[in-house]
């Protein structure tokens, strides 16, 4: 039996949602459900392992934001509803995960990845745009893209900069559907940064509720990464 007030549901006295431990529960049992709900764990290597060169610059489709939102809908009325895929890349330094972004003129940053062909594999298309992005020229130099889990989803209901982590319900044509992956990244990698670009290796405490300076899908990156183990390698 529950209550409704405000969309918000209330337990009535006396219900067990069973997320609590009975006192009729055996260690074994406590030891299991520990077990269940161990964190995934992820290795961070210092920024230091890692080695950064350039290649020819990388110049953005658009020049604002509204003509971003415009190519957008052109794209929508003959593609459907864009998907795209971002990386959650993690190296360490002092002892505290970063988040390698890049970063565009002196204030916009973003994480790597983009938008993927009609039809194209999540996780295919999001090694391509890594590639694009940050790998050098020679095949010889390719980063290991070790893809791993979806932490995030966010939607964009309509054409304006404004997502949400969650579909509104009102809302049956969805503009974007953009997914945030964790990449694992190797003990040592070859980084090529676009000339006009530059990559920043931006602390979690950085991060963490500074919706002004990092917008909303950034800046919310620390809650969806609390419930990781973060090793701390070295190297």
């Amino acid at each position: 039996m529950y209550f409704h007030w405000r969309n918000t549901y209330f337990l009535s006295e006396g219900e067990n949602d069973g997320g609590c431990q009975s006192e009729s529960d055996s260690t074994e049992e406590v030891e299991a459900r520990r077990e269940m709900v161990t964190s995934p764990v992820v290795n961070t290597y210092p920024l230091s392992s890692y080695t950064f060169g350039t290649k020819e610059p990388k110049m953005e489709k658009d020049t604002s934001v509204a003509d971003r939102l415009a190519r957008m809908k052109v794209n929508y009325m003959k593609e459907g509803m864009r998907t795209s895929v971002e990386a959650i890349l993690l190296v360490q330094e002092h002892n505290h995960p970063h988040i390698l972004l890049l970063q565009i003129g002196n204030t916009f940053c973003k994480l790597p990845g983009g938008r993927l062909k009609p039809g194209e594999n999540e996780i295919e298309g999001l090694k391509r745009k890594l590639s694009s992005k940050l790998a050098a020229n020679s095949l010889a130099l390719q980063p290991d893209w070790q893809i791993g889990e979806c932490v995030a989803i966010w939607w964009r209901p309509n054409f304006e900069t404004i997502m949400y982590p969650y579909c509104p319900p009102h809302i049956t044509k969805p503009k974007e559907c953009k997914k945030l992956f964790i990449v694992h990244l190797s003990e040592r990698e070859y980084f090529a940064v676009p000339k006009n670009l530059k990559l920043l290796a931006v602390p979690l405490f950085e991060l963490y509720d500074n919706v002004q300076r990092y917008g909303p899908v950034i800046s919310t990156i620390p809650q969806q990464l609390s419930r990781f183990q973060f090793n701390m390698m070295t190297v």
